[in-house]
């Protein structure tokens, strides 16, 4: 009989990746069959749950979770102790070792340093007062914090304008500044496109489709998801529009966003022409064009020939009455995917929804088209980004599979740095069992650069072995599974 141990630490804290790592780490042990260290968020203590551990008692949302079921006591002592082992601080010099003592605060780098760029990666209710050091410090700001609230990034976009330094984010998830990628990140060669991006994964896939071109970027400027919103309005939006208008080696300016606010984007449209660098616009929504064939016009717009998008096809199966359900890293790509869905075959349920009216939670069992993005704030408090941690979508991709209704399953898979190190070898295990039960389709937008350190290349046969059909576009991979229901391929 298995040997269970559940507790909750008052007061402690730990990054979300590393207590991923601590997790992945104690489940690795031999004898132990399930573990979960992680923040006691209202969503682990339903992983909790739903892993078969009772909640503890008392509990609160700043307390550690550590949960482990084992084969028996002394397997048990052995994943407690490579939990111990994971969370135990590293040791620090000894005065005098490494010179001085290292700043504590951002305006503490500052003044040591002089000011720079500031990269704020804290829980999203401290994001705030770091980010505001780091403006009276004089440093620019890139926020990758999620889960801050709006009124505070108004008010960080305000007070950055007001000393003309900007601020990327929050929820920033990718930039690429002096050739320093930051956040998720690709390997990517110098080149005449800079990029705006009020979107991450948005950016990501124009980023990689440029590289597949042979065409690279002077620099990618996340403004964050919310910046062309009603409520944000483009600030940070326009005053990256100028960086890039002031910069010599930006021959052309490529705006990325999720589906924006109408009258901001029109604002933000007219801003544009009255810049000297050509402007141009890839903004996810219903009549846009979408991700790749914007690309494609920023492409010719620079005199590039368009090349033949990568894609690593599978054989097709025969017609699929069924559901379409998209199980998403990335909110933009989940947007992107929805739009064509929408348009192709009708309302696509969502805990990002197109319309309010098509909204669903994220755990609900949805009937029909649904696509769920697994990166939204909601679902990211107190986890890693499902970029690098993939368990919540495994789990959900297996019951999707053994949905009778379920035809089609739509997947993106993000490299990069910063990403999962080899996505294809959790995922492709999953997408042969779903395969062998000869009834569900796999498609798979791969979002990559050539030079990324998961190799490209490497990881689109593996997913496609197991049995997925793999495209570079995305775009392209949502079309495709909209074929696979609208017309069995």
């Amino acid at each position: 009989m298995s040997v269970v141990h559940v507790e909750a630490r008052q007061g402690a804290y730990a990054d979300s990746v590393a207590l991923m790592q601590v997790s992945k780490a104690a489940a690795a042990t031999d004898g132990v069959e399930a573990a979960l260290v992680a923040m006691a968020t209202e969503l682990n203590l339903g992983l909790l749950g739903s892993m078969g551990f009772a909640r503890p008692d008392p509990v609160g949302p700043n307390d550690l979770l550590v949960a482990l079921r084992a084969r028996d006591h002394t397997t048990l002592a052995a994943g407690l102790a490579t939990v111990e082992q994971g969370l135990a601080p590293r040791p620090r010099a000894a005065p005098g070792v490494l010179g001085e003592q290292a700043p504590r605060t951002v305006s503490s780098a500052a003044r040591r340093a002089g000011p720079g760029l500031a990269l704020v990666s804290v829980p999203g209710e401290h994001a705030f007062t770091e980010a505001m050091d780091a403006l009276d410090a004089g440093c620019d700001v890139m926020i990758f914090s999620d889960n801050v609230p709006v009124e505070q990034e108004i008010l960080l976009k305000d007070t950055a304008a007001a000393r003309d330094l900007l601020v990327l984010g929050p929820d920033c998830g990718t930039a690429v500044i002096d050739g320093v990628g930051l956040g998720f990140a690709h390997n990517l060669a110098p080149g005449p496109v800079g990029v705006v991006a009020a979107s991450g994964t948005g950016a990501q896939q124009v980023l990689c489709l440029l590289d597949a071109a042979g065409v690279g970027i002077s620099a990618a400027l996340g403004v964050g998801g919310r910046d062309l919103s009603g409520a944000v309005a483009g600030r940070s939006t326009r005053a990256a529009l100028a960086a890039l208008d002031d910069d010599p080696a930006t021959e052309l300016i490529l705006v990325v966003s999720k589906p924006p606010d109408e009258k901001v984007a029109r604002q933000v449209r007219e801003y544009a022409l009255g810049l000297r660098t050509p402007v141009q616009f890839a903004l996810v929504g219903p009549g846009q064009p979408d991700l790749t064939a914007a690309t494609e016009t920023a492409l010719r717009g620079l005199g590039v020939a368009v090349p033949r998008w990568p894609r690593w096809p599978n054989s097709h199966p025969g017609p699929r009455p069924g559901s379409l359900r998209g199980l998403f890293a990335g909110g933009t790509l989940c947007d992107e995917a929805m739009v064509i869905a929408a348009d192709r075959l009708g309302p696509v349920l969502s805990n990002i929804p197109l319309r309010p009216e098509w909204r669903t939670h994220p755990h609900a069992p949805t009937p029909g088209h649904s696509m769920i993005d697994f990166g939204d704030d909601e679902l990211t408090t107190g986890r890693a980004h499902p970029m690098i941690d993939q368990s919540l979508r495994l789990a959900r991709l297996a019951a999707e599979a053994s949905d009778p209704a379920t035809s089609v399953i739509l997947l993106d898979v993000v490299l990069g740095h910063g990403a999962h190190p080899d996505p294809a070898a959790e995922l492709a295990p999953a997408i042969a069992t779903a395969r062998r039960a000869g009834r569900v389709a796999t498609v798979i937008s791969l979002i990559g650069a050539a030079a990324d350190p998961q190799d490209l290349a490497g990881q689109a046969v593996a997913l496609r072995d197991a049995g997925a059909h793999v495209f570079l576009s995305n775009a392209h991979a949502a079309a495709f599974a909209c074929d696979l229901i609208a017309t069995g391929g």
